[in-house]
C-alpha cells in the first residue's frame, strides 16, 4: 500500500483552484466577452474583487507567482494609475454594486505603499459599495511591515493579513533566497496587532531545498508562537520550465516524494496537536476561526487565493495576469503588464483568455469543489442534471477510484464518495478523476502531494 502511495504522490495534477483549470482557458473569451459577461450580472449579483500586484522588492528562488523584483518607484506610480483606470472600466459595465470581499495579492501589493493603497480603495469606494465588505485581505512580507504602512491598512479597512514565511531554518532561508530571521516575523506581527490587526494567516511550505521534516515541524512550532488564527501548508511547486528563476535552486537538493509526504505529515500532526482544525487540502484554523466554522457548516469554497469563505456571485480580478469567475466562465488578463496596460489605457478590458462553462463543466466543477472541500461528494445529486446535459454516468471516475478505495483514503457507498483522513494528502488526486480535460491537456502541474 505504501508504494501504491507513494507512486500516487509522484504523479503533477492542478490544485483545482478552478475548475476548467487555466491551461484550458483560451483566446476565444476576449475583452467584448467579459464586458458582456459583467453587463448581464443580475441587479442582485454580489461582488469579490481581487486586486494583483506584480512587483516584490526582491524575487525569491522558489516564487511560481506573476510577479517581478522592482528598484524604482516609477514602475509602481504607472501601475497604481493602471489599475485605477481598470476599475473605472469596470464600474462602467456593472453600476455601483457591493462588495463582499477584497483581496490583494501578488507579489507584494504592499509595494503599493501607504498613499497608492489608499487611493485604490478610494477609487472602489467612490464606484462600488464597500458598506458589505466581509473580508478584506492581503498578503504581506514580513520583511517590509512598518508602522506606516499598518497605519494605511487599518485606514482603507483591512481586517485579515497572511504573512508569507515559509520555513524559518536558516539553511534553507539561504537555499530559497529569503533571508527572514524568526524576530522579523515576530516584529511584524506584533506591529500588526498593536494596530488592531488580530486576523492572521502565516504560510508555510514544505518540499523546499535542504529541508527535513523536522524543520517543517520547527516551524510549525515558531510560527505557533505568534498565535495565528490560520496556517496554509503548502508544497513547494518547482517548475523551472515556467518559472527560469527557480533554476537557481539546486534540483539534487529537492527532498524526493518520500520525504515530502513525511514533510506534508509532521506539518499536519505539529498542527493537530497545537489544536488547529484541517481544512481541506492545506489549511489549518483554530476551531472558532470563520474558516473552520464555514467548513464544518458546508460552506466552504476555493478560489485561486486558496480556500475561503467567499460566497460572492462573481469575483472580478483586476491587474496583471488577474484571473475573474464569472457566472458564464472564467476570464483572464494579459500575463504581461505591457499588455495589460495598452488595453486598459485604450478603454479596453484586458481579458485575452477564459472559457465559457458548458453544462457537464459546472457539474464536474461541483463535484471537485466537493471533494476539496468537503472531503465527500454525493453523485446522486447530479444524477438528473447529468443526464439533462449528456454527462457520462462516472463508471470510468468511479473505477479510477477503485486503487484509492484498496488503500483505505477513500470510501464509495451508493455512488457517495468520501475520502478519509489518511486520503486527505491525495484530495488532488481523487478530484482529479473527475477532470474530464486533464487527459487532453499538454500543460505540466506540480506534484500532487
Amino acid at each position: 500500500m505504501y508504494i501504491q502511495k507513494l507512486a500516487a504522490s509522484e504523479r503533477a495534477v492542478p490544485r483545482y483552484t478552478s475548475y476548467p483549470t487555466a491551461p484550458h482557458f483560451g483566446p476565444a473569451v476576449n475583452g467584448q466577452t467579459y464586458g458582456a459577461w459583467l453587463e448581464s450580472l443580475p441587479g442582485s449579483a454580489a461582488l469579490s474583487f481581487y486586486l494583483h500586484v506584480p512587483f516584490c522588492q526582491q524575487l525569491c528562488h522558489y516564487c511560481g507567482c506573476n510577479t517581478k523584483a522592482v528598484r524604482q518607484a516609477a514602475p509602481v506610480d504607472a501601475y497604481a494609475a493602471v489599475l485605477s483606470r481598470e476599475i473605472e472600466l469596470v464600474a462602467a459595465r456593472t453600476g455601483c454594486r457591493g462588495i463582499s470581499h477584497l483581496h490583494w495579492g501578488g507579489g507584494t501589493p504592499s509595494i503599493l505603499g501607504p498613499d497608492r493603497l489608499r487611493a485604490l480603495v478610494g477609487a472602489l469606494d467612490a464606484r462600488f459599495d464597500l458598506t458589505p465588505l466581509h473580508e478584506h485581505a492581503i498578503e504581506l512580507d514580513p520583511r517590509f511591515v512598518n508602522r506606516e504602512l499598518v497605519g494605511a491598512l487599518t485606514d482603507i479597512g483591512v481586517n485579515r493579513v497572511s504573512l508569507g514565511v515559509q520555513e524559518f531554518s536558516p539553511k534553507v532561508q539561504q537555499a530559497i533566497g529569503r533571508i527572514q530571521p524568526f524576530e522579523v516575523v515576530e516584529r511584524a506581527v506584533g506591529t500588526l496587532r498593536e494596530a488592531g490587526l488580530t486576523h492572521i494567516n502565516i504560510d508555510l511550505m514544505y518540499g523546499l531545498p535542504g529541508q527535513s521534516a523536522e524543520d517543517v515541524r520547527r516551524s510549525v512550532m515558531l510560527a505557533h508562537d505568534l498565535r495565528p488564527q490560520r496556517f496554509a501548508v503548502f508544497g513547494y511547486a518547482h517548475v523551472p520550465w515556467f518559472k527560469p528563476h527557480q533554476k537557481l535552486i539546486d534540483d539534487a537538493a529537492l527532498p524526493g516524494s518520500a520525504l515530502r509526504i513525511a514533510q506534508a505529515r509532521a506539518a499536519h500532526e505539529a498542527l493537530t496537536e497545537l489544536g488547529y482544525v484541517p481544512i481541506g487540502l492545506d489549511h489549518y484554523a483554530t476551531p472558532d476561526d470563520s474558516i473552520a466554522v464555514a467548513s464544518r457548516d458546508g460552506r466552504l469554497r476555493r478560489n485561486f487565493q486558496g480556500y475561503t469563505t467567499d460566497r460572492g456571485d462573481a469575483l472580478l480580478g483586476l491587474g496583471t495576469s488577474a484571473i475573474g469567475q464569472m457566472p458564464q466562465g472564467f476570464v483572464q488578463n494579459a500575463p504581461a503588464t505591457a499588455n495589460y496596460s495598452r488595453a486598459i489605457m485604450a478603454g479596453e478590458l484586458a481579458t485575452v483568455r477564459g472559457i465559457a462553462l458548458s453544462d457537464e463543466d459546472r457539474i464536474r466543477s461541483r463535484i471537485i469543489s466537493d471533494i476539496m472541500c468537503n472531503m465527500a461528494c454525493n453523485l446522486e445529486q447530479f444524477a438528473d442534471a447529468g443526464q439533462a446535459s449528456g454527462c457520462p454516468s462516472f463508471a470510468s471516475e468511479l473505477a479510477e477510484l477503485m486503487p484509492f478505495v484498496s488503500d483505505g483514503l477513500v470510501r464509495i457507498e451508493d455512488r457517495h464518495i468520501s475520502v478519509t483522513e489518511a486520503g486527505r494528502p491525495y484530495l488532488r488526486l481523487i478530484a482529479a478523476a473527475f477532470d474530464a480535460h486533464l487527459a487532453q491537456s499538454r500543460a505540466r502541474h506540480s506534484l500532487a502531494v
